[in-house]
């Protein structure tokens, strides 16, 4: 209970740093894109917050079972010192959709898979038919295998090295099974950091719904098509 206080607080202080930075900005100047960095800190850990407790919640009531009755996970990325303590920007956030029990890929692999990356929600200013300015709280999409709604019949999965991704990417990755359906947060200290990635903007939390198709062990030969 003292984390969950401690978290909410913090979140809540970087949601009103946010907020005052935005206000002071015009309206001809404000973009979906202001005061980012901040904004994106501010979700990423309203999303480990609710990780945290839903988590804590399952232990309490399911002791070791907890993971049989609760979507959420935090993992720590692997490419840190998994046996020490450290940030909770060091995790990615994991909600489950969908459960595997096929091959786990390592970072030597490849893999198949279907996704979806957001950007975090953002108040985007437009007109109206009637000429009148509203805003609208949009996610914008900047990669997908996929459009509409996911249906894994239609979808064409993508072929991908596991190392060729960034850290919370192929943290999700290494934990995930053929067959799993994640939706995967990765904070901007395990995606692209302070660097601007296409259409990516610098500090960006990412948000990316993952289905792993299929694994390949390293040597083993990767098919042309699945």
């Amino acid at each position: 209970m003292k984390h969950n206080r401690l978290f909410r607080s913090l979140a809540f202080g970087l949601l009103a740093a946010a907020s005052l930075v935005a206000c002071k900005e015009s309206e001809e100047n404000y973009t979906p894109y202001t005061n980012w960095e901040a904004r994106n800190a501010a979700w990423y850990l309203q999303v480990t917050d609710s990780a945290r407790t839903a988590i804590a919640q399952a232990k309490a009531q399911y002791g070791d079972q907890w993971e049989d009755h609760c979507q959420w996970r935090q993992l720590k990325s692997l490419l840190k010192q998994q046996n020490a303590g450290g940030l909770y920007t060091d995790s990615i956030c994991v909600r489950i959709l969908g459960r595997g029990t096929g091959y786990s890929p390592t970072f030597s692999d490849s893999v198949r898979l279907n996704f979806r990356g957001w950007l975090m929600p953002a108040t985007y200013k437009r007109i109206n038919a009637q000429g009148v300015q509203v805003d609208s709280l949009m996610q914008e999409v900047f990669t997908q295998t996929y459009y509409g709604s996911y249906n894994p019949e239609t979808a064409v999965p993508s072929l991908m090295a596991v190392s060729a991704t960034v850290p919370g990417f192929s943290t999700a990755l290494q934990y995930m099974r053929e067959g799993d359906d994640w939706l995967v947060y990765i904070p901007q200290q395990l995606g692209y950091g302070a660097t601007a990635k296409d259409v990516i903007p610098a500090y960006s939390t990412l948000q990316f719904r993952l289905s792993l198709v299929a694994a390949y062990p390293t040597g083993s030969g990767v098919p042309k098509w699945y």
